[in-house]
């Protein structure tokens, strides 16, 4: 048991505000009175929870500010009173309340405090608001430290007459004629009318709308009356009917019963008639009409022929050996396409399009291309050719003066175009064998290799001298020559005379040294 008493009220001129007969949400005072009804009392903080939200034991969605006075009641004399010190709890819904000038302060029997919420806006949801309340309190039998709680009854707002009685002041229209909606229902609704392609917000103070475009079709109207404080919405719908409605497309997903369909267009009433084969087409006089369509989709079209919208275009007929082609005075004519995908084509020949153009004879042996004028023979042009084989006596580059290619009898000739003996130009060549008196570098002054009957001589570009054998590796069984020397000409030499090996230093004839781990010589 706390050694205070609490209360809590509200003032009753706020519960529910009203203005210019419109309502709007509840918000009030709020008060806590704490009282000593008994002995002497010290008190250092009193914390108080305030239950936020929008549910039933909430007190309001938002936390408001609070503020606190002391009362020192004073029996006989003048009550003085001072502010107390009230600060919320960061990241809580608690306020910490304690005394101005800190520390802890008398509470005498008869004192009272009143700390007080304004313009608190009271959760929507009836029932009752429970304040939680912590104090720290101090008298003759020691410091404590109790709990208590404090409840305050919120009543639900008044709910508002639903709306009725939504309806058209007439029930069909013609074209282009106005029209009047109406209906009974408190000027507390906030009102608005829902139509196709757009809506119209309506002011509280009428129960009469009218379009400001008549409809043209069969048209419905919905009327959405939402009340201010709670929100709640009330639907309202009427239809209006068109007598003769204008479409700009029409969507049936079952079916259409109609006898006939016709133009509405002076000089273009062409009617559509729908009998038990199908369907009938008539022009404006009444007499069969014409289909003029960019595309026909059908699974079969019966007609003696078929012919270009002028009288002179080709025309094609179905005889029943087929198809005819003709031109427009009845001979054969020409059938002009991209593309023919045909399982057989049975023709003597087949041409360019102009008459000097190659053309392709079919004889019985196979194929022949032949040139425009006359047989002679033709020439064949592809960027490729796949092929089982090819019987020719050459093969030429597309110049006259190109390399050419000779099959004779006992191999390959590679010749220029003048007919010469050519040259073979590869970037690697892998071969059994080559015969060739000599081999050289890429340019007229670089070495070269012949073979004569002994092995192999190596050349400079003259044929007086033999030049250098550069290599990383060999291995010979033999090796013929006058000298060894190291890769730069001032390098130490060996030369091979008959007696034995002489070494020397440098360009020179001065003796050289032997540079060696270990040595066994005879003597």
């Amino acid at each position: 048991m706390t050694a205070l008493t609490y209360t809590v009220f509200t003032d009753p001129a706020s519960v529910e505000a009203s203005a210019a007969g419109r309502r709007s949400k509840s918000t009030g005072t709020v008060y806590l009175v704490i009282t000593n009804t008994a002995r002497r009392t010290d008190w250092s903080r009193i914390e108080v929870k305030v239950p936020v939200g929008d549910g039933v034991g909430d007190l309001t969605p938002k936390l408001p500010e609070m503020k606190g006075k002391y009362t020192d009641n004073r029996w006989g004399t003048q009550a003085s009173t001072q502010e107390v010190k009230v600060d919320p709890q960061r990241d809580t819904n608690v306020f910490e309340v304690t005394p101005k000038s800190g520390g802890a302060a008398s509470f005498k029997p008869g004192d009272y405090l009143v700390l007080t919420m304004e313009n608190v806006t009271i959760a929507a949801t009836a029932g009752p608001a429970v304040l939680t309340v912590r104090e720290k309190t101090e008298d003759d039998d020691g410091e404590h430290t109790r709990y208590t709680s404090v409840a305050l009854v919120k009543t639900a707002p008044r709910e508002i007459p639903a709306p009725r009685d939504f309806h058209p002041d007439k029930g069909m229209v013609g074209a282009g004629e106005n029209l009047a909606l109406s209906w009974e229902g408190s000027p507390e609704f906030d009102y608005k009318i829902l139509f196709p392609g757009g809506q119209k917000d309506i002011s509280s103070d009428g129960r009469t709308w009218t379009p400001p475009d008549a409809p043209k079709r069969a048209t419905t109207y919905t009327l959405v009356a939402t009340d201010p404080v709670t929100q709640k919405q009330h639907f309202l719908t009427t239809t209006v009917q068109v007598r003769f409605p204008v479409l700009e497309t029409l969507t049936a997903t079952t079916a259409i019963d109609t006898p006939w369909v016709q133009g509405a267009a002076d000089g273009k009433r062409g009617r559509v008639t729908f009998t038990s084969t199908g369907v009938e087409i008539f022009g404006n006089s009444g007499g069969q009409g014409t289909v003029t369509a960019d595309r026909a989709d059908l699974n079969g079209v019966n007609t003696g022929w078929v012919q270009g919208r002028s009288a002179d275009d080709g025309k094609i007929m179905f005889p029943k050996d087929g198809l005819d082609v003709r031109q427009g005075s009845g001979a054969w004519g020409t059938v002009h396409a991209d593309r023919a995908d045909l399982n057989g084509i049975n023709t003597e020949w087949v041409q360019g399009r102009r008459s000097d153009d190659g053309w392709i004879g079919f004889s019985k042996e196979g194929l022949d291309v032949r040139k425009g004028a006359g047989k002679s023979w033709g020439s064949v042009f592809a960027d490729r050719a796949d092929l089982n084989g090819v019987n020719t006596e050459w093969v030429q580059g597309r110049s006259a003066d190109d390399g050419k290619i000779m099959f004779p009898k006992d191999g390959l000739d590679v010749r220029n175009g003048s007919g010469a003996w050519g040259t073979m130009h590869a970037d690697k060549a892998d071969l059994n064998g080559i015969n060739t008196e000599w081999v050289q570098g890429r340019s007229a002054d670089d070495g070269w290799i012949t073979f004569p009957v002994e092995g192999l001589k190596v050349h400079r570009k003259d044929d007086s001298h033999l030049t250098h054998l550069d290599v990383g590796y060999a291995t010979h069984d033999i090796v013929k020559t006058r000298i060894v020397r190291g890769l730069n000409d001032d390098d130490g030499w060996i030369s091979f005379r008959r007696e034995g090996l002489n070494i020397r230093r440098e360009g020179g004839m001065e003796r050289g040294t032997l540079f060696a781990a270990k040595t066994e010589l005879k003597g």
